[in-house]
């Protein structure tokens, strides 16, 4: 009984050392889209202010836009 209860703790520990490294890679997955993701708002943010910076001529209204090639 007494090496039944070893190979189930053997089985534990390694199961937890598995673990451990799967937090360690998705905490660095987590990291890394973080730092993508305040990168992609922060282009938006430009995009966003280029586009509002446009003069009115500059883009034709909806309506006289010609519809795409697949209409």
């Amino acid at each position: 009984m007494n090496e039944d209860i070893l190979h189930r703790l053997e089985q534990l520990e390694t199961r937890l050392a598995f673990q451990d490294d799967t937090i360690e890679q998705l905490n660095l997955e987590v990291t890394t889209l973080s730092a993508d993701n305040a990168r992609l708002k922060s282009q938006l943010s430009l995009m966003v202010k280029k586009l509002k910076e446009l003069q009115p001529g500059e883009v034709a209204p909806e309506a006289e836009e010609t519809p795409p090639p697949h209409y």
